[in-house]
C-alpha cells in the first residue's frame, strides 16, 4: 500500500512530467523540499527548463507564483515591496513584492548584487520581512527556488555563505540524455503551438500534512545520529575546508535523510538514505580552502571523500 508521501511525490512527477521531460531526480528532489519546507537552489547552463519546472511546480501546489529576474542594477525594495503615499487616505501603504507569493522565482540569483541577496535572508529563514519597523508574514508555504547560472560566467557575484545555508538543496542541472532532449524537440517544435496550461493542484494542505505526518514516523536511531554528527564534524576539520557544516545544514541532512527513507517505502532511516541526499544538501554550505582551490579541488569531491573515511555504523 502507498504512503501519502509516495502518492504525493507520484502526482508531481505526473503533473511537472507533462510539462518537463526527462527531470524525474529534479522532481523528486523538489518533492523534498516541498514536505520539508526547504528553498531549492537550481545550479547549472540557461536553457535547460529552469523556470518553467518553478511555474509548473507553483500550478501543482495551487499556489501563487512570481518571476524576479536578477541584474546587477536590482534593488531589495524591487523584490519586497514600497510604500506608497495614499492621496485619499493622507498615508503610506505597503505594496507587497514578487516576494509575497507561495512559490518565488529567482532567476539567475548570483546576477545580482551582493544587497539585493542578502534582502532574501529573512524571508528564507523566518518566513517574513520587515520594513519600515513593520513586520508582514509571507505565506505559509512559502518556497524559493533560485537559479544560478555557473561562477565562472561573466556578471554573476558569488552567493554569501548565509545565504546559501538558508538553502536546504542545491540540485544541479545538466544537459538530458539524447532521447529525452529528442522528445522535448518534437513536444514543442510547432511555431503555432500554444503555450501548455499550468499544471492543475495535485497537492492540498490535507495531502502535504498527511506526507509530513509519514515523515515524522520514520524511525531515526541513535547510531544513525551519531553518523550524521560525525559527517559534520569531519568536514570541519578537513583540511581543504575553511567552512564545514553548520548545525543548519546537519538538521537539513537529517530532515532529508528521513524523507527519502519515506519515500522508499521504509519506516526507518539507514545509513544508503544519508548517502543519497548528502551531497545536494552540504555541497553548496562548504567552502573551499584557498589551497584546495589552487588544486582544483571541488566541494563534491570532499563529499565523497568524506563518506569514504567516516565508518558506517552497523
Amino acid at each position: 500500500m502507498s504512503t501519502a508521501l509516495e502518492v504525493l511525490e507520484q502526482g508531481l512527477q505526473e503533473a511537472l512530467g507533462a510539462t518537463v521531460l526527462g527531470l524525474r531526480p529534479v522532481i523528486r528532489a523538489l518533492t523534498m523540499a516541498v514536505i520539508a519546507r526547504g528553498h531549492v537552489l537550481l545550479q547549472g547552463p540557461p536553457g535547460l527548463g529552469k523556470t518553467l519546472l518553478s511555474k509548473s511546480l507553483a500550478g501543482a501546489l495551487g499556489g501563487t507564483f512570481s518571476r524576479v529576474q536578477g541584474t546587477a542594477d536590482l534593488m531589495p525594495s524591487d523584490i519586497i515591496g514600497v510604500h506608497v503615499f495614499d492621496a485619499g487616505k493622507r498615508e503610506f501603504e505597503f505594496r507587497p513584492g514578487p516576494l509575497f507569493a507561495d512559490v518565488l522565482l529567482v532567476d539567475e540569483v548570483n546576477r545580482a548584487s551582493p544587497k539585493t541577496q542578502s534582502a532574501l535572508l529573512e524571508a528564507m529563514e523566518e518566513r517574513q520581512v520587515s520594513v519600515e519597523r513593520k513586520t508582514y508574514a509571507l505565506p505559509a508555504q512559502f518556497l524559493v527556488i533560485a537559479t544560478q547560472n555557473p561562477g565562472e560566467f561573466e556578471g554573476t557575484y558569488p552567493l554569501p555563505e548565509s545565504q546559501l545555508d538558508r538553502f536546504m538543496l542545491r540540485i544541479d542541472m545538466s544537459y538530458p540524455p539524447r532521447e529525452d532532449e529528442q522528445a522535448i524537440l518534437t513536444r514543442y517544435a510547432a511555431v503555432n503551438e500554444p503555450p501548455l496550461p499550468p499544471p492543475l493542484p495535485v497537492v492540498s494542505e490535507a495531502t502535504l500534512a498527511a506526507a509530513r505526518a509519514c515523515v515524522d514516523a520514520v524511525h531515526m536511531a541513535p547510531e544513525l545520529l551519531g553518523y550524521i554528527l560525525d559527517l559534520a564534524q569531519a568536514s570541519r576539520q578537513h583540511a581543504h575546508l575553511s567552512l564545514g557544516l553548520s548545525t543548519r545544514g546537519v538538521l537539513a541532512v537529517l530532515r532529508a535523510a528521513r524523507i527519502a527513507a519515506a519515500l522508499r517505502g521504509g519506516d526507518f532511516v539507514a545509513p544508503d538514505d544519508v548517502k543519497e541526499v548528502l551531497s545536494m544538501v552540504i555541497s553548496h554550505r562548504l567552502v573551499l580552502a584557498p589551497e584546495a582551490m589552487l588544486e582544483r579541488a571541488t566541494t563534491q569531491a570532499v563529499v565523497s571523500r568524506l563518506l569514504e573515511q567516516v565508518p558506517v555504523p552497523r
